[in-house]
Formats: structure tokens, C-alpha cells, sequence
């Protein structure tokens, strides 16, 4: 029978070890056509092995037992165990006798290189089948030979062949298994979204480390120092371990804070440490040293700087400008932190370039979602487009987060033992749980329930205007791109109070799928200096890093306000000052850079070459992708510079509800609420005329409660009278007699009241008395028993409460109850 479903792989007999055999069913074999001792490729989830087909001691079926002898790095017989391979992926090589070979060597230590001759290696590979690209392990063998890696045959279009005595063995490079070992330690997942960025890193890291004499014929020198600055999570790290590994370099990785020590002069120390093992790996072939975190280890020097930090700042400086012109020799720094770095660092000859990775796209949002969920059992219902659109902000940790809490919400669902597939549901509730890093700190931080454009009743005129402004640009750009058509920077919606702006701005950024920040003037201002412009530019670059996504500044009024009351020295008008800043410049920051340039060297008149070199030489700076949204119900009282066009230049009219309007309010309004038969919306609305939304809103509601109670007043002040925020007044009026016998038995609950004591008659003479009022009474007719018949008292009598109330008189007058009463009853 054919095991079509796959073999089992099981670990070699000790036996086998160093024959390069391989041993499976017989009825396998003669399936697959296959002669004792043929050479079969054998294809597996992490790499290639060749080797010899031989039938198993016991001929047991459905097993399979390889030999790693000759097989693509990283590939070790313990990796292979447990595995399933199907009888598809072994294929029969046609292995011709080769003529020539170029190999590898490595060697147990430095010392061993000048024994090694290419007769002692064809000695050693006489007799065995290679393939070029894969390691020979030979040390099973006697010998100061660990491994010989095959870069080239010789045998016309085949990739393989058997080396015979007649073979001639060209070694090129001599290494040690160190340096073998350094580069087999790096494992790199799918780039996933990065590819355009690894294009242009590769080549930056490859030129100095594969063509030194290149460079030196152009007369230039090779580039040392290599910067790379993105937000955390976004990959940097994972960029500098793929380019390693394809280019075949060894990759030294250090922390910085790793490097910090508690002695005096031990960071330093250990920093000299890790250059010297950078350039002992250097010494056998190409070398890259990775700082990752380098602002923790660098930071900018300052007055107010600590010498250790000075001093290890010093010693970084030295060891890149020792390095000199070294070849096969590169550093590579990470930091989501430049401007905190020492400005030292980064000038030509140190980090001579900086690659920004910003937060991925759609398209490479997409990309990471298909590599995270690649092994993942989904339901047909998974629509990955959609989780790219509706995870706008999130890196590529985040995205993994949002698989793996995926995959964990069907875990929970499935019962014990179980497994199920991911579905889109899961998809959505690992959403409302995974945060992206840009959004998880306080500046501008907002939680909102997803609102959609038909729960919002009327105002269609304004809806459309805020989709053209809002939702077109963010979800269809390639339309305004295709008619040369620019998108507006910011949009001020002002109107009455109660009007649905808020709501309005909320319904855009769901429709728009977006990232959304808010910012009011209660968390912006802060009695220290500056704190309050430092907050509204960490907004602004959270806003960026984030991209797409819409700042929304509520009551900018009482943000900013207008300079023309000669105020300019203000906290608001330099807040102000910040806000047109950030207007004006969003995106010039260096630093948070996020595409190529095309457009840029076009507008400049200039002819780009599409190299991925140039493409990260020359980057558009101009965020396109942030929008600015802010509200108000006094927009006279805004500055004129702000409602220039290029700034909030569009402006939105947002009226109170007409009669259509106020009917698709009430309805939306009474959606959840069960109507009897009688109740007319039409009727209803014809009679809110100048009402807003948050007044029908609020008239909903109050018939709601008045169907549960028919006793509800209402009192507040009138300037807290906005529906919507203090909407639920109720009057609470003073204890009437019966409710004052109540509050007195409450108060007297713990005095020791002597029998000849009325709370009916005492209720009876505290007419007007609040409930404080009689509290404060019961504790002063307290205090009058133990001051006239001394601590030893053991009960109050009637007489001090009498005596108590002709010294006390009631808060509250007639008129006040009056004015209170009729307060809000129009």
C-alpha cells in the first residue's frame, strides 16, 4: 500500500551514522522505482537532505529514517524527527561523476587551516554524493575537518553529482566551526510586508561586505555604520537577521542595555569585548554587528549627563572610528528613539546611512496576516483583507498578537481536546483585545463603541460632506490620485451644542477604519511649562506613527482660542503656536518618514533611478495620511490662522435637526424602546421644533422613565444643562413631616433617647429643615445633655432637643424652595 498520507520520519541507526543512508519500506522503494544504494533528494519542511536509499532492518512501512550527512545548513537529524514526510517529496537524482568540486572547509580551530590540503579533503569526500549548496558533516570522522560546504559543481545542469578519485577538489575559504555556528544561530521568520525594505538594506549592508574593490577602484570609501529607526515592533531587528543570513554573514547581536555594568569602566569594557568578537568573525568572512536599542546605550551628551554615560558615548566613538577601512565589517544600529542618540553618531564615517521602516500598509499589512495565519486552520468565512483594513497602525508584532489572540478565542470556544478553525468572529473579538504599540500610552488615548453612519438620524447633507472629506481619501486614494485631486489637511465642524459633531467624527473614523485620537482641553493643559505643548506634539507624532488616522481635537475653542485679544504670551497662544506648527509641518520630521520619494523628486524636476539605494536615500516626507478634525460651538472666538485653506480648511456647518431630521432622530431614538400603537414620531417632531439630537435623545429617554415613575423634577444649574453630558436632572425636594420622622429615627439610631422623647412632635416643629439640619440637631441636643449633666449621662431627654432647636434655624426659606422648584418645570 502506497502511504500516501506521509512517513513518519524516525531518528537513524547508529549504524548509519556517516554513511549518508537512508532507509525506508521496501515496498516504498520498488514503488517508487528506487535500486539499493540510489541517490534520492528528499524534500522536508526546513530543508533538502541527499542521500542513499536502503530498505529498514525490520522492512517496516510507513517509516522513514534520513541521514543529515549531506543536507542544507540548519538542517540536523533532530529537527527531522517526528516529521512527516510524503513519498511525493522523495525524488530520484541522476548523479553523474563529477569532474571538479569547489568547497568550504571549516575546522575545529584557527590552527588546523595550514593542514588542510585539497587532497586530505577529496580523500575525505571520495565515494559520498553532494549537491551544491548543502553542509557535509565529517565529524563522525578522525580528522580536524568538521564540515565541508559545497559551493559549486561541476556536471553540465545537474546541481549534484559523485565525487571519485579522478575528482578535483578546488578549497576555497578556510573557517572555523565557530564562525559555522555563529551563522547557523540565526533563525528568521517570513519577512511578510518588508520586501521592499529588504531589498534596499541588502544591497546598503552588501556593497561594503561582498565588493570592497569595487568601491576602492571608484575611488570611494566602503560605508561603516548603518542606522535603522522605526517604531517598536515593526521589524528592524528581524531586517538585519534575514539580510545576514542570505548574504552568508555572521551576525553578532548585542543589546544596549546588555552592555551597561555596575563597576566603573565595565560597560566600556564590555563594549570593547563585543567589537573584538565582531572582529575575530570578521577575520573568516563577512561580519555584521547589530546594537540593537542603541538609544539606551548612546544617549544625546548633555550638561545634565552623567559622565558613565559620557564616557561610554567616548569609547563607542573610538571603536567605529577604529575600524578604518576594514573589510567585511559592518555595524548595525536599531532604535525607535534617534533623536535621543548623541548627534556624533550620526555623521558620515559613523552611521553613515538611516533607514526608516515605518508602519506597514495595507498591502503589507495584508502580507504579514497571510504569514502569521499560514499554518492556522481558518474558516472560509476569513476575510484577511478585511482584518488589514480594519487594523490600520498595528506593526507586524502586533499583527502576530492579533493571530495568536485569534487562535486563542477558538481554543476557548472548541471543547476539551478539541480543535478548532479560526473564524472571522474570532478575528473580531481579538481586535477589541489587541491594541496596537502606538496606542497604548495616555497622550490621546480613546475607547469608543464603533458607530455607524445609520445611527445617526438626519443630517445627511453634513454626513456626505464628512465622507468626501473623511472616508473617500482614507479608503479610495488611488481615486483622488487618479483625478489630481488633494485631499483636505483638516476639518473644523461647528454648530449648536447637543448637535452630533462628536458623534458625527466617530462615525467617520469607524466608516473609515482608521486609527482615531482625541485630545480635550482637560488633558491637555498642565500647570507645568511646556507640558502642554510637549503633549499636543507627542499627539501629533502618535498620529504619524500610527498612520491613517484622524486627531480629533474636541472644544478647540477652549484649546487655542485667538490671539487678537493681544493675549500672545499665553499658555493658549502657545499652544496655538504648536498646533499651526504641527498643521503646517506634519510629516517633516525626518525620522517618521514612511515611503519612497517618486513623487518628491518629480515635484523637484528631478529623474529618480529605481534603485532600492536611492529609494531610501531620498523619501517623501509629506504624511498625507493624518487628518485633522476639530469641534466647536463658537468658532468666532478661533484665530484667523487657523481657518486658512492648507490648515482646517474645511469647515462644516452642523444645524440642529429640521422636521425630517428630528423624526430619523426620534427613530433612531426609539429603536430599542417599545412604542404603544398611539405614539406619532411625526407628531412628536412637529412639537421639538430648535430641539438637537442630544434633546431628543434626552426626551426619549425621560418618557422612558416617566413610564416607570410619573414623579421625576428636575433642578440643576443651567449651565450644566447639556443633554448628553448632565442631561438626568431631578429635583429632590426637603423631608416633608413623614420623611423627617424617618430622617430623625435614622439620626437617633445610636443615642440613648430617654422615653418622655417625641419624633413626631419634634418633626411636627422642624418645618423646612433639611436632612442635615436634623442631623445637626439630634448631635447638638447631644452635646448639650453631656455638657449640663456631665459624662456620666446616660440618655437624652426631650427637654435638650427643645432646647437645641431654639438655637438652631432651618437652611432653607420659602423663596429658595420656590425658585428651586420652578427652575427647569418650562
Amino acid at each position: 500500500m502506497m502511504h500516501a498520507e506521509g512517513l513518519r520520519v524516525l531518528p537513524p541507526d547508529a549504524v548509519d551514522s556517516d554513511t549518508q543512508r537512508c532507509r525506508m519500506g521496501p515496498a516504498l522503494m520498488s514503488r517508487l522505482g528506487l535500486r539499493l544504494g540510489a541517490p534520492v533528494l528528499i524534500r522536508v519542511q526546513r530543508g533538502v537532505c541527499l542521500c542513499t536509499t536502503w530498505p529498514r532492518h525490520d522492512l517496516a512501512e510507513g517509516f522513514l529514517q534520513i541521514s543529515t550527512q549531506c543536507a542544507t545548513p540548519d538542517l540536523t537529524a533532530q529537527t527531522l524527527t517526528g516529521l512527516t514526510v510524503r513519498p511525493a517529496h522523495i525524488t530520484r537524482l541522476t548523479c553523474p561523476r563529477l569532474s571538479s568540486v569547489s568547497v568550504k572547509v571549516f575546522v575545529q580551530r584557527a590552527e588546523h587551516k595550514r593542514t588542510v590540503s585539497e587532497r586530505g579533503v577529496r580523500e575525505l569526500l571520495e565515494g559520498l554524493y553532494v549537491h551544491q549548496g548543502h553542509l557535509l558533516d565529517l565529524s563522525g570522522v578522525k580528522t580536524e575537518l568538521m564540515f565541508v560546504l559545497v559551493e559549486q559543481v561541476n556536471s553540465g545542469s545537474q546541481k549534484a553529482g559523485l565525487v571519485t578519485a579522478r575528482t578535483r577538489v578546488e578549497v576555497g575559504a578556510l573557517q572555523t566551526v565557530k564562525h559555522l555556528e555563529r551563522r547557523q544561530e540565526v533563525s528568521v521568520a517570513s519577512l511578510g510586508g518588508l520586501e521592499d525594505v529588504y531589498t534596499s538594506l541588502r544591497e546598503i549592508i552588501t556593497l561594503p561586505l561582498l565588493y570592497p574593490g569595487a568601491l576602492r577602484q571608484l575611488g570611494v570609501s566602503c560605508p561603516r555604520g548603518l542606522l535603522l529607526i522605526g517604531p517598536p515592533g515593526v521589524g528592524k531587528t528581524l531586517l538585519v537577521r534575514r539580510v545576514a543570513k542570505d548574504i552568508g554573514a555572521t551576525l553578532v547581536t548585542v543589546n544596549g542595555p546588555e552592555v551597561t555594568g555596575s563597576r566603573p569602566g565595565e560597560s566600556e569594557e564590555n563594549l570593547r569585548r563585543v567589537f573584538d568578537q565582531a572582529r575575530e568573525a570578521a577575520e573568516e568572512g563577512p561580519c555584521v554587528l547589530l546594537i540593537d536599542e542603541i538609544d539606551s546605550l548612546c544617549p544625546r551628551r548633555t550638561g545634565n549627563s552623567g559622565a558613565p554615560e559620557n564616557r561610554l558615548v567616548a569609547q563607542l566613538l573610538t571603536l567605529m572610528d577604529a575600524i578604518g577601512s576594514h573589510e567585511g565589517f559592518v555595524i548595525t544600529g536599531a532604535t525607535n528613539r534617534p533623536d535621543a542618540l548623541d548627534p556624533a553618531l550620526r555623521r558620515p564615517g559613523r552611521f553613515d546611512r538611516e533607514v526608516i521602516v515605518g508602519v506597514p500598509s495595507l498591502l503589507q499589512r495584508l502580507r504579514i496576516l497571510k504569514c502569521v495565519c499560514g499554518e492556522m486552520p481558518l474558516r472560509p468565512d476569513v476575510d484577511l483583507k478585511a482584518v488589514a483594513e480594519m487594523s490600520c497602525g498595528y506593526v507586524g508584532a502586533d499583527l502576530s498578537a492579533l493571530g495568536r489572540e485569534a487562535a486563542l478565542q477558538a481554543m476557548r470556544q472548541a471543547q476539551a481536546g478539541a480543535s478548532e478553525p479560526v473564524s472571522m468572529q474570532h478575528f473580531m473579538q481579538a481586535l477589541r483585545i489587541v491594541q496596537p504599540s502606538c496606542l497604548r500610552s495616555s497622550v490621546g488615548a480613546t475607547d469608543f463603541k464603533p458607530v455607524s453612519w445609520e445611527q445617526i438620524g438626519g443630517l445627511e447633507d453634513v454626513k456626505l460632506k464628512l465622507r468626501q472629506s473623511i472616508e473617500w481619501p482614507m479608503r479610495f486614494p488611488e481615486a483622488f490620485v487618479r483625478l489630481g485631486v488633494s485631499r483636505p489637511r483638516g476639518v473644523l465642524l461647528y454648530g449648536p451644542p447637543g448637535c452630533a459633531k462628536t458623534t458625527l467624527v466617530k462615525a467617520a473614523a469607524s466608516s473609515s477604519h482608521c486609527s482615531f485620537l482625541s485630545l480635550s482641553g482637560a488633558e491637555l493643559f498642565s500647570p507645568y511649562v511646556g507640558d502642554s505643548e510637549k503633549t499636543l506634539a507627542q499627539l501629533f507624532a502618535r498620529a504619524r506613527a500610527c498612520a491613517p488616522s484622524i486627531v480629533f481635537l474636541d472644544e478647540i475653542d477652549s484649546m487655542v482660542g485667538s490671539r487678537a485679544d493681544g493675549s500672545s504670551y499665553s499658555v493658549q497662544a502657545q499652544v496655538l503656536s504648536v498646533l499651526l506648527t504641527e498643521l503646517d509641518g506634519v510629516g517633516v520630521r525626518t525620522v517618521e518618514r514612511r515611503s519612497g520619494g517618486r513623487k518628491m523628486a518629480e515635484l523637484e524636476g528631478g529623474q529618480q533611478e529605481d534603485t532600492g539605494l536611492q529609494r531610501m536615500e531620498l523619501q517623501e516626507v509629506c504624511n498625507k495620511d493624518v487628518l485633522i478634525v476639530a469641534a466647536t460651538n463658537r468658532p468666532e472666538v478661533l484665530d484667523s490662522a487657523l481657518l486658512r485653506p492648507g490648515r482646517l480648511d474645511q469647515i462644516v456647518y452642523v444645524p440642529p435637526p429640521d422636521l425630517e431630521a428630528r423624526v430619523a432622530v426620534l427613530r433612531v431614538c426609539t429603536e430599542s424602546v417599545p412604542l404603544h400603537p398611539d405614539v406619532c414620531l411625526q407628531d412628536l417632531a412637529a412639537q421639538t421644533e430648535l430641539f438637537s439630537g442630544a434633546d431628543l435623545q434626552n426626551l426619549c429617554r425621560e418618557a422612558a422613565l416617566l413610564a416607570l415613575r410619573e414623579d421625576g423634577l428636575e433642578v440643576l444649574d443651567s449651565a450644566l444643562l447639556r443633554p448628553g453630558r448632565l442631561d438626568q436632572i431631578v429635583y429632590v425636594p426637603p423631608p416633608d413631616l413623614e420623611a423627617r420622622v424617618a430622617v430623625l429615627r435614622v439620626c437617633t439610631e445610636s443615642v440613648p433617647l430617654h422615653p418622655d422623647v417625641c419624633l413626631q412632635d419634634l418633626a411636627a416643629q422642624t418645618e423646612l429643615f433639611s436632612g442635615a439640619d436634623l442631623q445637626n440637631l439630634c448631635r447638638e441636643a447631644a452635646l448639650l445633655a453631656l455638657r449640663e449633666d456631665g459624662l456620666e449621662v446616660s440618655c437624652v431627654t426631650q427637654k435638650y432637643f427643645l432646647k437645641a432647636l431654639r438655637s438652631l434655624s432651618p437652611s432653607l426659606s420659602p423663596e429658595q424652595l420656590q425658585q428651586h422648584f420652578q427652575l427647569f418645570q418650562s
